[in-house]
């Protein structure tokens, strides 16, 4: 039984949990505080932190704007809708992607505090309006309000839409990330967070996507079917609302603007059900058969080891590729790269406006996993560390992590670029792109592992989402940025080789750069290893101390 059943005697009781009467401004006043002293920390957070607001306040004030401009229109109903559901399904998909972006509501910190449900989640959903994105929100909800509200009707309606509006969205929020928080916390449960990065890459790209037949229809019409959709759904429905109460639909306006609010209850009662669960039954999501899954990884390592060579090489792809299949960050980091890399080419290629030269990007995207190759291990690294004793040593252990990658990467880019063809039917120039794909992959795995060696960076354990150790953000953007445009530059005999051969209408050749790309990065990619080879070997004190900071 947990403190949020035990009753608790009159007298002990604080006077702000009886009712919860005064425990409103206490969490406000609460996260106000933490956010300040967080704020006091580093001067780095301090700028980061104002100049988001600044970029989110600039980004408000033109989307009011914008939407102010559309008042009016004809369309403006339709396209307010669609971008109120929009909204709505950021805040629902934000909590997977980010849980410890607002560590300050974290409901697994009140455990052992006498506050009942009820008052409790009053508190925190009263606290989650104090931000950046409520208030981002808040300008959208009412710049959308205005563009659809004519009549007295319609802006008494606007009045009630948007801060229920608001509240719908971080009412959604807070119930997500509830009933996630185990499930994000725990070993076996937060592999499933690795569909975060699918839909993350499906997402932007059916945006990309859409938006781009918007473009070639000529006109916001085509938003019409899907917006009588969307108008019946929550919170979209209460800005629908206003648009129902504008045209002079005043029954329709009620009933929509009920949904909402029916939509506010269901949440809360979600929300406050999950908190409850939260707080007081037992995590049981890591309790599997720890006997099965040992076995299993045995029969399952034997079976690899047979394949691998001996040595450290096959120990270090081993344990890579562990990594892959077990760690929940580097899991969701491949599943991203894996996803992005696919639909970019095959999106472009589908709607006619793409290349077979665009499967590259397959390729660029499964590279950067080699970067921060040694930050990947955490505070673990001290026990590689301890193996490395010359340069030799150095560069088998960056030989075997880049030949784990490869073992993925090869067959996965030279199927992304069949497939791309495929659908382009453009055969004559897949092997000029394979050959492209290979010798980006190897620039790209030749910078990585200088990058590692000179700007290692440690990646957070303390959450599933944290990538880069405060104060580290300028080592990641050097590493990661600075390697591929170094690996552009490695890369560009290839490129102004396949450049040439088109100008001068030699596309016949182009199969002379599947031997001469695939040649020339396995070239680079060993020169590149040679190359920070001695330089892991004299810095690992450094690159300890670097990946151990978070």
């Amino acid at each position: 039984m947990s403190v949020l059943d035990t009753p608790v005697a009159p007298a002990a009781r604080p006077a702000a949990g009886a009712d919860g009467e005064g425990l409103v401004p206490v969490f406000v006043r609460l996260k106000l505080t933490l956010l300040r002293n967080g704020l006091r920390q580093s001067s780095g957070r301090r700028a980061v932190y104002i100049f988001s607001v600044v970029l989110t306040l600039l980004f408000a004030a033109g989307q009011l704007i914008a939407l102010a401009a559309l008042r009016g229109h004809a369309q403006a109903g339709s396209l307010t809708v669609l971008l109120t559901g929009v909204l709505a399904l950021g805040w629902a998909v934000m909590p997977l992607f980010f849980p410890s972006g607002d560590e300050t509501l974290d409901p697994s910190r009140l455990v052992m505090l006498p506050l009942r449900p009820r008052p409790l989640v009053g508190a925190l959903l009263v606290a989650s309006l104090v931000g950046i994105g409520p208030l981002f929100t808040l300008c959208l909800a009412a710049g959308s309000a205005f563009s659809v509200a004519h009549g007295a009707a319609a802006v008494v309606c606007a009045v009630v839409a948007v801060p229920l509006t608001l509240v719908v969205c971080v009412a959604l929020a807070r119930a997500v990330a509830t009933a996630n928080t185990r499930l994000l916390s725990s070993r076996k449960g937060r592999d499933l967070a690795v569909l975060s990065g699918l839909v993350v890459a499906v997402g932007i790209q059916v945006v990309n996507f859409g938006a781009q037949r918007l473009g070639r229809s000529g006109g916001l019409a085509t938003l019409d079917p899907a917006a009588d959709v969307v108008r019946w759904l929550p919170p979209a429905s209460a800005i629908g609302a206003v648009d129902s109460a504008a045209q002079g639909s005043y029954g329709r306006a009620v009933a929509q603007l009920l949904l909402s609010v029916a939509a506010l209850g269901a949440l809360v009662w979600l929300w406050q059900r999950s908190l409850v669960k939260l707080m007081t039954a037992p995590d049981g999501s890591t309790l599997a058969a720890a006997g099965t899954a040992r076995e299993k990884s045995g029969k399952g390592g034997s079976r690899l080891s047979a394949l691998l060579p001996e040595g450290r090489t096959g120990t270090v792809i081993r344990r890579s590729l562990r990594y892959v299949a077990r760690d929940p960050k580097t899991k969701a980091a491949w599943v991203t790269a894996l996803a992005i890399g696919l639909i970019v080419p095959l999106l472009n290629a589908v709607q006619g406006t793409g290349s077979v030269y665009f499967a590259c990007f397959a390729a660029g995207m499964l590279g950067i996993q080699m970067y921060n190759q040694f930050g990947q291990d955490t505070s673990a690294f001290w026990m590689v560390a301890l193996t490395i004793s010359s340069t030799r040593d150095a560069y088998l252990e960056l030989r075997g992590r880049a030949t784990a990658l490869l073992v993925i990467t090869l067959p996965y880019t030279v199927l992304v670029t069949v497939v791309t063809a495929a659908v382009l039917g453009d055969w004559e120039k897949l092997p000029g792109a394979i050959g492209l794909s290979l010798a980006l992959l190897g620039a790209m795995l030749a910078t990585g592992a200088l990058a590692s060696a000179n700007f290692p960076y440690s990646i957070p354990q303390d959450s599933g989402f944290k990538n880069v150790a405060p104060g580290q953000a300028g080592l990641a953007w050097i590493s990661i940025f600075g390697g591929m445009v170094s690996a552009a530059v490695l890369c560009a005999p290839v490129i102004v080789a396949t450049i040439w051969l088109h100008l001068v209408d030699a596309e016949g050749w182009l199969w002379v750069l599947l031997p001469v790309g695939s040649a020339y990065g396995a070239l680079v990619a060993w020169a590149g290893l040679r190359l920070a080879a001695p330089r892991t070997a004299n810095r690992l004190p450094e690159i300890l101390a670097a990946v151990s900071k978070g």
